[in-house]
């Protein structure tokens, strides 16, 4: 098997975990050139490649070079947030196919900017959403395509994390989430939650995404936090953040189906993505850990119980993950970053539709300015774009491998 050269944008936090856990294993890719802003992080890139996987790659601080080298097939952006978008549309251009890292996008004319990218060039920018492929994620997909659930009604999720240590260290840490925290009021990180849930739902594919509205709570978590602890910045204990602590996005979908998301990162809390599916025959709650379909086995005593959600597995596991525990789980984040890059290199090398493609790209990045226009206007409604230009309905064009997250 030829190897897919390789060019990693953005060293950082997420960019140097991809090198490391999901890229050097690889035996059908190699890093041919690594890029940051920061020397030292661009260097890093170059002496990780070489101790894990035994090659030199070049490397540079602009982007361009990356993207515009012959040396380089395939691109991954896992630089800021600011920069994703602008990467992925050279890349398109320079016909080489890209993995972007997850995040929102800065305004909706950047998401239109992929999908005219991608039709006109037919070069496809795929996210590289981990969390499609969590196990507890997979299976509940396949549970509700089974029927289990009944009609599905309601989903939530979110990304509840804390972070107020990396967003208020963020001049030292050179962290993008500071500037943005302290310049924008959105839901900044929708993806994690939305891909799993907008797979689930057929988004883009005989179902879509209509109207959002949004709501913010005040911004005093990060305050409280820098107070508290003498290594943040003192001007940050009484800098007025834009960033609500809580941001809460309902969406409607084309056939009545609603979605809420969560954003919640400057307040103490436990990781979670709030994760709940809601069908008129079962549901699927996070919070509580348990699930319950109607036509599910009765207890001892003849009454059926929501249990844990992991009891299921043995039933229900989705074939992806039987296979992946079969031959050995690896990589970060519990073994989902491994399957998301499995997933985007095996549509390169069979030359199918990735996964998770430029319109899901779009729409799921669309979430981030459609609140942040929501919120400046008092949480009203606000239309949300049709990236697929009404295809939605009827689209065959879809991944049909493996790695498939279609129906």
């Amino acid at each position: 098997m030829d190897k897919i050269r390789v060019g990693v944008i953005g060293i950082g936090q997420r960019g140097i975990c991809h090198v490391i856990a999901s890229l050097c294993p690889r035996e059908d890719a190699i890093i041919t050139y690594v890029c940051d802003l920061y020397e030292d992080r661009a260097r890093w890139g170059v002496h990780e490649t070489e101790f894990y996987a035994g090659n030199t790659p070049k490397w540079t601080l602009n982007y361009r070079e990356v993207i515009e080298s012959p040396e380089v097939d395939v691109v991954i952006v896992a630089s800021s947030w600011d920069n994703h978008i602008p990467a992925a549309v050279y890349a398109m251009e320079c016909g080489k196919p890209v993995g972007i890292e997850a995040g929102g996008a800065y305004s909706v004319d950047d998401c239109w900017k992929l999908v005219n990218t991608y039709e006109k060039t037919g070069i496809h920018c795929m996210m590289l959403e981990n969390c499609c492929y969590d196990r507890r994620e997979l299976m509940v997909m396949q549970m509700v395509r089974d029927g289990l659930f009944g009609k599905i009604v309601h989903c939530e999720g979110g990304y509840q994390h804390d972070l107020r240590d990396e967003i208020t260290e963020g001049e030292e840490r050179r962290h993008y989430r500071l500037r943005n925290y302290q310049n924008r009021n959105c839901d900044t990180y929708p993806t994690h939650a939305i891909g799993p849930l907008a797979k689930t739902m057929n988004i883009n594919r005989g179902n879509r995404m209509i109207k959002l509205s949004s709501m913010a709570s005040g911004a005093w978590g990060l305050n409280e936090y820098a107070k508290n602890h003498d290594n943040i910045p003192a001007e940050l204990q009484t800098y007025r953040f834009c960033q609500g602590d809580i941001v809460r996005t309902n969406i409607l979908c084309a056939h009545g189906e609603t979605i809420s998301l969560i954003l919640d990162t400057s307040l103490p809390h436990y990781y979670s993505r709030n994760y709940t599916i809601r069908g008129t025959k079962g549901y699927m709650e996070e919070s509580r850990q348990v699930l319950y379909y109607d036509d599910m086995k009765p207890d001892e005593d003849g009454k059926r119980r929501a249990r844990p959600y992991w009891e299921f597995y043995e039933e229900f596991d989705h074939p992806i993950w039987k296979y992946f525990q079969e031959n050995g789980v690896k990589g970060g984040h519990g073994g989902i970053d491994w399957l998301i890059f499995d997933a985007f290199f095996t549509a390169l090398h069979d030359n199918e539709v990735p996964p998770i493609d430029t319109y899901d790209t779009a729409a799921w990045m669309a979430i981030t300015p459609l609140s942040e226009i929501s919120i400046a206007n008092g949480s009203m409604p606000v239309d949300f774009p049709d990236f697929t230009r009404g295809m939605w309905t009827h689209r065959a064009d879809k991944n049909t491998g493996f790695y498939s997250l279609d129906r």
